[in-house]
C-alpha cells in the first residue's frame, strides 16, 4: 500500500493557521452534532521513564485517525519540542493507512488554532492586550495564530529565560518582554498560559474584569498552571467535559477545595459556542476561561488539511508499506 508522509517542514508548509483555525471550529462544531467521534485519550506513565505516552484516537470525516505522542518534559532543555510522535490517518472504509505524520508539528499548529477559534468566539471585541506566559514552541504558534483574531496593540510576554523571549521577536518584532508573569499579565485582556509548570504561574489577583484566560499547558491531572480560584471565578469553557474531568488538575483541585460543585460549573464545551447552541461570554464585565486539553478530532482534522494541502502541492514522500 502507499502511504503519505510528512515531515516537519511538510506540514508548516501545507498547515497554515487561517486554515487550521477553520478546520478546528469545524470539528468541535462536528463533534457537537455527534458528526465526529472522540473517546478519552489513553496514557501510559511508566516508572522511572523520561515523559509519558498517549494515544489519541479519533473517528471523523470519513476517516480514522491516532495520534501517538510521547510528552518529554526534559526535550526542551535538549532544543527539542516536549511532544514527540505521530498522527496516523486510516481509510474510514478499509482501515488502510493512508498518510502517516510529524505530531510534533501538528500539535503545534491545531492547539494555537484551537485557542484562536476560542478567543474569537469568547474575548470581548474590543480587546487589544494579549499577555503571554511562556516562550517555547507554544508561545511561537500562539503569537501566529492569534495574529489576526483581533489587532492587538500591546503584546507582552514573560519567561523565566529572557533570551528565549527575545526569540520570539522573530514571529512578532513589536512584542513587549515583560519583567515577571504579573507585569505580562495584569490589566491584559487576552491572557494565554503556556508553559510546562506544575504549579500555578497566573495568579487569579492579577487578571483583569473581562478579560479572557486561555489555559493550555498542563496537561496532566497533576500539573496545574492556574489556580482554582481562576476556575470558579470565570465562566468556564472546555474542549471536552470528559478530557476537563479526568485530566485537568486545576479543576479536580477546585472541586475538592469547595470552590465549585462539579461539572455544572461548565458552562459549554468550545464546540457548542461555535456551532451557536450554547452562549459564550454574557457580558464585557465577565472573566472567561477556555482549558484546553487537546482531543484526538483535533489531531484527525488537522491532519486531514494537511494532507488535503500537501497532495495538491506535491508535497510529502509516497512509500510502499
Amino acid at each position: 500500500m502507499r502511504v503519505l508522509t510528512m515531515s516537519n517542514a511538510d506540514i508548516h508548509a501545507t498547515l497554515s493557521p487561517a486554515d487550521c483555525e477553520r478546520a478546528m471550529a469545524g470539528v468541535l462544531a462536528a463533534r457537537t452534532r455527534g458528526d465526529a467521534f472522540n473517546p478519552l485519550r489513553t496514557i501510559a506513565v511508566p516508572p522511572g521513564a523520561a515523559g509519558f505516552i498517549g494515544l489519541m484516537p479519533s473517528y471523523g470525516g470519513g476517516a480514522f485517525g491516532l495520534k501517538a505522542i510521547c510528552l518529554i518534559p526534559g526535550n526542551p532543555a535538549r532544543g527539542l519540542d516536549a511532544h514527540q510522535g505521530t498522527v496516523t490517518l486510516y481509510d474510514g472504509e478499509t482501515g488502510m493507512p493512508t498518510a502517516i505524520m510529524n505530531a510534533s508539528a501538528i500539535t503545534e499548529i491545531r492547539t494555537a488554532a484551537v485557542t484562536a477559534v476560542a478567543t474569537r468566539a469568547l474575548a470581548r471585541s474590543g480587546a487589544r492586550v494579549l499577555g503571554m506566559l511562556g516562550a517555547g514552541v507554544q508561545a511561537r504558534s500562539h503569537l501566529v495564530a492569534l495574529a489576526d483574531v483581533r489587532p492587538w496593540d500591546e503584546v507582552r510576554v514573560y519567561a523565566p529565560t529572557t533570551a528565549h523571549v527575545e526569540a520570539l521577536r522573530e514571529t512578532r518584532a513589536d512584542l513587549i518582554v515583560a519583567g515577571s508573569a504579573r507585569e505580562a499579565v495584569e490589566d491584559a485582556d487576552v491572557v494565554v498560559v503556556a508553559t510546562s509548570a506544575k504549579r500555578p504561574v497566573l495568579a487569579d489577583a492579577w487578571l483583569a474584569p473581562g478579560a479572557h484566560v486561555n489555559a493550555v499547558g498542563a496537561s496532566s491531572p497533576t500539573s496545574w498552571e492556574i489556580e482554582p480560584q481562576t476556575v470558579a471565578a470565570a465562566a468556564l469553557f472546555c474542549d471536552s467535559r470528559e478530557s476537563l474531568r479526568n485530566e485537568a488538575g486545576e479543576f479536580k483541585l477546585a472541586i475538592e477545595q469547595g470552590l465549585i460543585g462539579g461539572e455544572d460549573h461548565i458552562r459549554a464545551e468550545l464546540g457548542e459556542v461555535v456551532s451557536g447552541s450554547h452562549a459564550g461570554r454574557t457580558d464585557d464585565d465577565e472573566l472567561t476561561l477556555f482549558r484546553s486539553l487537546g482531543i484526538g478530532v483535533e489531531d484527525l482534522a488537522a491532519a486531514q488539511v494537511a494532507v488535503e494541502n500537501a497532495r495538491r502541492n506535491g508535497l510529502g514522500t509516497e512509500v510502499e508499506l
